[in-house]
């Protein structure tokens, strides 16, 4: 199996762990310039982006230390264009969530880390 469609297989499970208990799920793998956020959804009144991430082994290391700090800097960049082209302002709460699955343990993380600023 390739690289892509075996990382597609695992956000399609974290999405529907992520639905079954509570999330409603907007937009799977949004891509721009800028880069890609794997899930987008709705959750107790905040607008979720989600970050996936898949270790069959921790010979690598964790699945939830695989978002460092430049993966979430990207992803917060992402987070203000989806938000920009959507027409949502910030007075929309939001938040940064990271899935992990290691092996077949599933692990969310809710509100995993801050949104960053950036300048370009």
């Amino acid at each position: 199996m390739n690289k892509r469609k075996e990382g597609a297989d695992y956000e399609r499970q974290a999405a529907e762990y992520l639905a079954e208990n509570g999330m409603r799920i907007l937009d799977m793998n949004f891509r721009c310039r800028e880069g890609e956020i794997d899930l987008i959804g709705r959750h107790q009144g905040y607008l979720v982006f989600v970050e996936v991430k898949y270790r069959s082994t921790s010979e690598k290391g964790y699945a939830l230390e695989a978002v460092d700090y430049r993966k979430q800097r990207r992803i917060c960049r992402v987070a203000d264009y989806y938000r920009y082209t959507h027409g949502l302002g910030d007075d929309v709460s939001i938040r940064y969530d990271v899935v992990g699955i290691q092996g077949a343990q599933v692990q969310w993380i809710q509100n995993a880390f801050s949104h960053i600023y950036t300048r370009r």
